[in-house]
């Protein structure tokens, strides 16, 4: 390991590799066969664990959990069962991954976050995604379970995406949106269930003057009422 720092009560577990020039700080857990590329960072209270493997260049902030199981459960007649999760996470070179996220290993096959990809804080990846190259996503947003994104799309904060469907390359997505559906390239999408940002800006100027139109309808039920007297 040259060239590596390892800073004090970090914990790096049996028959796993780090490359060199790369900086473990402090109280850092490092699971079993975890392979580290060169030139890494990874920040106090990172949690990476068995088999997951992390490219050149990545740097990973506090208290991000790579390889936590994926959320999978069985239902039976005596309650919800857990699947045994039994993947790994891939990180590809040139990574950064912020502060109190989550990438849950895979059931089988690996989760992926593809080479280039910026990860604000407290995002949560869940297993078998398949996250493309130079993707960026900002906080809070959570992807669910074996969904596939492309590559250069911009995800915005607090955005929800469910699991099992595809989405293109450079869609822009923006905040709080939630994308119940697969989505074609070069898409703009906004709201919840989302749709083409152009559809909902027209939407929502409607939605701004929906009082006054009802307020119209009243008046034009009131004069149809006060015709029908005088007759």
């Amino acid at each position: 390991m040259d060239d590596v720092y390892i800073g004090a009560f970090t914990y790096i577990s049996h028959k796993s590799v780090i490359g060199e020039g790369s900086q473990i700080y402090p109280q850092v857990y490092i699971g079993k066969n975890v392979k580290i590329g060169k030139n890494c960072q990874i920040d106090s209270g990172a949690r990476i664990y068995d088999d997951c493997v992390i490219g050149d260049n990545c740097v990973i902030h506090s208290n991000t959990v790579i390889g936590g199981d994926g959320f999978g459960f069985q239902p039976t007649a005596d309650g919800f069962k857990k699947i045994p999760q039994l993947g790994n996470v891939i990180i590809e070179d040139n990574v950064e991954i912020g502060a109190g996220c989550t990438i849950d290993r895979a059931t089988i096959g690996s989760t992926i976050i593809g080479k280039g990809t910026k990860l604000d804080n407290l995002i949560q990846i869940a297993h078998n995604v398949k996250l493309g190259e130079n993707n960026v996503i900002a906080a809070q947003a959570g992807i669910a379970g074996s969904t596939t994104i492309g590559h250069w799309n911009m995800i915005g904060g607090q955005t929800g995406i469910v699991g099992h469907i595809n989405i293109g390359n450079q869609v822009k997505i923006q905040a709080q949106s939630g994308v119940n559906s697969s989505v074609s390239d070069h898409e703009v999408l906004y709201g919840s269930p989302a749709i083409s940002a152009t559809d909902f800006r027209r939407s929502y100027v409607h939605f701004r003057n929906f009082p006054n139109i009802v307020q119209r309808i009243n008046n034009l039920e009131n004069i149809n009422s006060k015709d029908s007297t005088n007759e």
